[in-house]
């Protein structure tokens, strides 16, 4: 089998998406830290956990909102635990798993944290597109993902949110 070398411009979008996966986390995660001493991940949970039902989920069920193994969802929440934004307790319908909940200390810092994340988004990614950008971004995640993560089994969820919020 021959190598399918990168033409110029494919090298130069490469590169850049590249780049953008290497930097955009590190800006938002500065952001959060500096605004709302949280971490990127800390942040997505609580931001996942306040989207849920009784904002409760399944251990099970956040590793896979957040994309997460269960052990790394484990020490994340621990720390979450341990400053009273979210407290685990036995799931009432199988003892065996552990339900995650947003404390009240929890939603009152996902909400706090939020309008500055949202602006951060805005600043680095949104407001730099225009309308047509946007789309052409949405279409060509969509695109990349689908050959990522074929069977959608760690981003169906998103996928969820999204078609959610255009109804």
């Amino acid at each position: 089998m021959s190598t399918r070398w990168l033409d110029d411009d494919e090298r130069a979008a490469w590169v850049r998406l590249v780049a953008v996966v290497q930097l955009l986390p590190g800006v938002l995660e500065a952001q959060l830290r500096r605004d709302a001493d949280l971490t990127h991940f800390e942040y997505w949970v609580l931001s996942m956990l306040s989207e849920a039902p009784e904002r409760t989920l399944r251990m099970t069920a956040l590793a896979a909102r957040t994309s997460s193994s269960l052990s790394r969802l484990s020490h994340v929440v621990a720390r979450l635990e341990a400053r009273d934004l979210v407290d685990r307790f036995p799931c009432p319908d199988d003892r065996r798993a552990t339900n995650a909940r947003l404390t009240k200390l929890g939603w009152t810092t996902v909400v706090a944290a939020a309008p500055g994340h949202l602006g951060a988004v805005r600043d680095y990614v949104i407001d730099a597109l225009t309308p047509r950008q946007i789309t052409a971004l949405t279409g060509i995640a969509e695109a990349i993902l689908t050959k990522v993560d074929p069977d959608a089994t760690a981003t169906g969820v998103y996928r969820e949110i999204s078609d959610r919020r255009e109804v």
